[in-house]
């Protein structure tokens, strides 16, 4: 007998053992965490030495960037605790009255019950929550990948208007040289005084642009500025914009690439397989949890007559036992709808990652249509609408020192050229910005011709 009761013990002790090695999950992939340099591919092709070192910063201090790293360790340390087996439950009894048993009097009872969820079940809760730590960082990426793009464009936003301002500046001086010639006409009796104040009124309206410029310049700082945690008057410097173009885009390719690259693509991915988990983990629920426990009873010597004539081989001795147990799933209909909400949650995040992907497509077709014409349009200003207006200007000033000219032909002719380069700048900053955004679209650096 005394061996059978060994037997049983070992049997149960290895049961329970095999129990512990199955509630300690594994994942394949928990040793390679998502990682990619998107953000810093995108920065370190930037041949803008100061819109790199703004970009550095940007990571660096960007208030949105820092809440997501902290989400980010949450849901990293969130993997450990899932895994963890349910906290046993002891207990002491100790008996006012001891009951009696053939070796002596119980005193009292120390009680250990551990609960084992069914084979698989942590594993499947572990799994969930490292895909979770994976989506969390790739979310992470994807939002270094937006604010790049969006301080890339509010940066040649202030290329643009540094430029605009140094062509109205240039415009006021050429407008002041204007007018000194119409006065000096007027004075010599040759000229009359109407011109003059055309003159005037024209310079007037360039102050009121050199305003509205210093408004808008303003403002695009202060985003920058709050983009990387700066006072909202922080000044910021800009060089200057180069004339550049990106060749040949192929809309296949690059949609590949974007699938591929797109940190939204792995943060989708990611919310799929933990969701994929979750409905399995919830499938777990209708088995039945184990509860396996260790019992100690503190006994007293016998002390009555018969224990003092005739005491028992283990008489006051403590006795030791086990105990195992079952949880029995009896409420279907809540089981049920536990299954079904991760069901449906899995299927409303495969929808979120074909919402994404249509929304790539629909970004990536927009930019590659859109980033040839503004290259034409660019290089018709460049070497065309330019070079007329200018030469339009030379006549006009020519003739208008020649006396065959009024004033107002001139000035017609001046503010087309004014229009046409500022209107070349524009250009040229959609270019750079429609460029930023299409390196967004596919997380990383296209092959820029410069």
């Amino acid at each position: 007998m005394k061996y059978v009761v060994e037997e049983v013990r070992i049997t149960i002790f290895c049961g329970l053992a095999f129990m512990l090695a199955s509630a300690s999950p594994g994942f394949a992939n928990a040793d390679e965490p998502f990682e990619t340099t998107a953000a810093d591919h995108i920065v370190q092709s930037v041949s803008d030495t100061k819109l790199r070192m703004l970009l550095d910063e940007v990571l660096e201090r960007n208030p949105r960037l820092a809440r997501l790293r902290a989400e980010v360790s949450a849901v990293e340390h969130r993997a450990p605790q899932v895994k963890a087996l349910p906290d046993p439950t002891a207990t002491l009894t100790w008996f006012v009255m001891s009951p009696e048993t053939r070796v002596g009097p119980q005193r009292g009872a120390i009680n250990l019950m551990q609960q084992f969820p069914w084979f698989g079940t942590l594993e499947l809760d572990e799994q969930a929550s490292l895909w979770d730590a994976v989506g969390a960082r790739a979310k992470l990426e994807g939002a270094k990948v937006r604010i790049l793009t969006e301080a890339r464009t509010d940066y040649y936003e202030l290329q643009f208007l540094e430029v605009e301002s140094r062509l109205v500046e240039e415009d006021r001086a050429t407008l002041e040289h204007y007018a000194e010639l119409a006065l000096a006409r007027y004075a010599s009796g040759v000229g009359l005084d109407q011109p003059v104040i055309k003159i005037q009124a024209e310079i007037t309206r360039t102050e009121t642009r050199r305003l509205n410029i210093s408004a808008r310049r303003a403002t695009v700082v202060a985003r920058l500025n709050a983009m990387r945690d700066r006072p909202q008057t922080t000044p910021i410097g800009v060089s200057t914009a180069e004339p550049g173009g990106v060749g040949t885009l192929d809309l296949e390719v690059l949609r590949t690439r974007a699938l591929a690259d797109r940190p939204e693509i792995a943060s989708a991915n990611s919310r799929v397989e933990a969701a994929a988990s979750r409905v399995e983990s919830s499938k777990k629920a209708y088995s039945p949890k184990v509860v396996v426990g260790l019992n100690y009873g503190f006994i007293d010597r016998r002390t009555d007559e018969a224990g003092r004539l005739n005491p028992p081989e283990d008489n006051g001795k403590d006795i030791f036992g086990l105990t195992g147990g079952i949880s029995v799933p009896l409420w279907g209909s809540s089981l049920e709808a536990g299954v079904e909400e991760q069901v449906q949650n899995r299927l409303a995040v495969e929808e979120g990652r074909r919402e994404i992907v249509a929304a790539i497509d629909g970004e990536l077709g927009d930019l590659v249509h859109r980033i040839p014409l503004l290259e034409e349009q660019l290089s018709l200003y460049d070497e065309v609408l330019i070079v007329q207006a200018g030469q339009s200007l030379r006549s006009a000033e020519s003739a208008y020192a020649a006396g065959t000219a009024n004033a107002l032909d001139l000035l017609d002719a001046e503010r087309v050229l004014l229009q046409v380069r500022i209107a070349a700048e524009r250009v040229r900053t959609d270019l750079d910005i429609a460029v930023a955004r299409l390196e967004g679209a596919i997380a990383g650096p296209l092959e820029v011709t410069r």
